[in-house]
């Protein structure tokens, strides 16, 4: 997503708990992790190599961290803000989960969710400034092998639209929006749920994945995050299911309704 942000000429910067450079940091599929695309705001990022391009910075910091997100958002001062954010959920059926195993995600995604969500209306974001959070399709289909994850990421969604019906109470020019991928088999965290489903379904991974269609790519990924950042934001609906065919209106979450964003394929 990253790659896609910057390559709109706009200048990105990663936060990353771990160097993103290294091969076992996953940031490319979202630990931790969340993507700034400054306005004015002054350098201050250390530049990243290592399979990002130009006009890519990272920010080694806990985004979950309660401080972090003050920090950065005054220090860079973004027109938007992208959540790609999380833990890889433990797999197992209910039975075999422990709380500890099970809220895994609620103490990730969620955490960092509501940090960076409180962060843009506390600061407040300036004028105009948007933020996506990316949730996840179990949110609306359940994922009844990966504990709390499919609630933790439902609870994205809401607070999203909790801080969009915010935003318009203290009439803030800010925009809030959701988007939730399918599962796709081409990310780290997409490769562990087809496993464990292929596994329960007593069928090689593979054939697993090609039973589940076309699969979203991280390159499509990318470009749908570009699309809302470029759409009008009275465009911009409150949640989206993202597939291999595009963005898709969800129903409406808490937050105002919007209409669906234009294409502009």
């Amino acid at each position: 997503m990253a790659d896609a942000v910057a390559a709109t000429g706009t200048r990105a910067i990663i936060v990353s708990r771990t160097n993103p450079e290294t091969p076992d940091s996953g940031v490319r599929i979202s630990p931790e992790s969340a993507g700034l695309a400054p306005g004015s705001g002054g350098l201050g990022g250390r530049s990243a190599s290592g399979g990002f391009g130009a006009g890519i910075e990272v920010e080694i910091a806990d985004a979950g961290d309660p401080a972090t997100a003050g920090r950065l958002l005054d220090r860079y001062d973004p027109d938007a803000v992208v959540l790609v954010a999380g833990a890889v959920p433990p797999m197992a059926p209910l039975q075999e989960q422990t709380w500890e195993t099970f809220s895994v995600n609620w103490h990730a995604d969620v955490r960092i969710a509501f940090e960076w969500l409180r962060a843009a209306l506390v600061r407040p974001l300036r004028p105009g400034s948007r933020m996506i959070v990316v949730s996840s399709g179990a949110a609306l289909n359940g994922s009844p092998l990966s504990g709390g994850y499919a609630g933790a990421k439902a609870t994205q969604r809401l607070i999203t639209g909790y801080a969009q019906g915010e935003a318009e109470r203290a009439g803030l020019d800010l925009t809030f929006t959701a988007v939730l991928p399918r599962l796709t088999p081409l990310t780290t965290l997409g490769q562990v749920g087809v496993r464990a489903y292929a596994d329960r379904a007593g069928l090689p991974a593979d054939e697993y994945a090609r039973g589940m269609g076309e699969p979203l790519t991280p390159e499509q990924a990318g470009a749908a995050v570009v699309e809302l950042l470029r759409a009008d934001a009275a465009t911009i609906a409150p949640a989206y299911l993202l597939t291999s065919a595009g963005l898709t209106v969800t129903s409406d979450s808490p937050g105002r309704s919007r209409k669906p964003v234009p294409s502009t394929s």
